[in-house]
């Protein structure tokens, strides 16, 4: 019985709830970054091809990730 105890239903609206949340300080701290920049990261990105901005891009959304997921984990 211990294998299943993520189905019981107040664990189960935890997580998503806890998983909404995540995403939505992601998106926020993304957008707080893109305007902080002095150019538009996913313009630069998906435009001009970007490649040097995409690996820094990339590397501070796994930090944020990161961050949000050591927050919520206790």
């Amino acid at each position: 019985m211990m294998g299943i105890e993520w189905l019981k239903p107040g664990i189960f609206v935890g997580s998503v709830a806890f998983a909404l949340i995540g995403v939505l300080v992601f998106w926020v701290a993304f957008i707080i970054i893109d305007k902080l920049t002095p150019y538009d990261l996913w313009g630069e990105i998906v435009e001009r091809k970007n490649v040097a901005l995409a690996i820094v891009v990339g590397a501070m959304c796994l930090g944020i990730a990161e961050i949000i997921a050591a927050a919520i984990h206790g």
